[in-house]
């Protein structure tokens, strides 16, 4: 297994474990699952927010005892991980983009625990099984209504890392574009950065001195940007237009619910192993979405957009999937 192909990603300084698993809010019973998260950013940030809501609905169902570790610099991941073993938790979820090679040998340590972690590669048996963000089916709706948007035929794109799960994004979404839009031509960026909405801002800038007039915002930041100038946006994994209205013309939307319920109820009933939940963030599991603004959407777009998402939930039409990084037109 190719693991060499990491990326790291930026956290802050780790914070300590939450103080023993019977602090949670939700009073714990003898079939209730105790699971822990693990992120190397804080709960607020967009990836990471969907997998917290995921656990905290199941928290608030009663079945799960969830407590979590934000913040975790990757120097100090494998440690959290073991502590949360030893512990007794029985599933493990979090992010292991830039620490696949710890991960996958604590998994192993621990066989008795399940394990559900944010990964670009395969699972591993017995019990480390991965996910990700696919939800290339509504980037490739909100690139349908970019295409429509920009007058420019010219659309900025700012993204963090040039790693799959954001370039088939990325991808899909240009794919979308071209659709509505033949003659539409990219700007791409990478800010090396998970967080740093100055530096996307600054990148997104430097797009529109450039003649971009629509921004694909998969960084916190470039919405700002757009905003300043009176630019149109296009939102990533959560729906931002109440922080920006008239600009988020739409967002391809994440939801963790299908894949966390998916692995608790495989945990809770002794069935799970090691497999790839990727299929649980497509349109056809409630994983992906889009939120489009039809006070900012033509009719005429907003229509076909609405066809092409029945086509894709009906089978008839499939987004492709390209994992390869994106670049400028030029």
């Amino acid at each position: 297994m190719l693991l060499t192909r990491i990326l790291s990603r930026r956290g802050v300084i780790a914070g300590a474990i939450a103080l023993g698993l019977a602090m949670s809010s939700t009073a714990a019973t003898a079939d209730t699952l105790k699971v822990a998260g693990i992120f190397t950013l804080p709960v607020e940030q967009q990836w990471i927010s969907r997998i917290h809501i995921a656990l905290n609905t199941a928290q608030e169902r009663g079945e799960i005892e969830y407590t979590y570790s934000e913040n975790v610099a990757n120097t100090d991941y494998e440690r959290v991980m073991r502590e949360y073993a030893e512990s007794g938790v029985d599933l493990i979820v979090g992010e292991v983009f830039g620490l696949e090679r710890a991960a996958r040998k604590v998994a192993a340590d621990y066989p008795e625990t399940a394990f559900l972690m944010g990964s670009s590669f395969t699972p591993q048996e017995p019990n480390f099984s991965v996910f990700d963000n696919f939800i290339h089916e509504p980037a490739y709706l909100s690139g349908m209504v970019a295409g429509a948007a920009s007058n420019s035929n010219v659309i900025g794109m700012v993204g963090g890392y040039a790693i799959p799960e954001v370039n088939r994004l990325m991808h899909a979404f240009m794919e979308g574009a071209r659709e509505t839009n033949p003659d539409v031509k990219f700007l791409v960026n990478f800010i090396d950065s998970w967080y740093d909405p100055p530096k996307a801002k600054e990148s997104a800038f430097a797009m529109m001195d450039a003649g971009a007039d629509v921004m694909y915002a998969e960084r916190f930041g470039v919405s700002d940007a757009a905003v300043e100038r009176g630019k149109m946006a296009i939102g990533n994994v959560i729906d931002t237009s109440a922080d920006y209205p008239g600009t988020i013309l739409a967002s391809a939307l994440w939801h963790m619910e299908a894949t966390i319920d998916t692995a608790i109820a495989a945990v809770a009933d002794g069935s799970y192993v090691a497999a790839d939940y990727g299929q649980f963030s497509f349109m056809a599991h409630g994983g992906g979405s889009l939120a489009m603004d039809k006070a900012l959407v033509s009719a005429d777009v907003a229509t076909a957009v609405d066809a092409k998402a029945a086509a894709i939930m009906d089978g008839s039409f499939i987004v492709s999937i390209n994992d390869e990084a994106p670049v400028s037109d030029k």
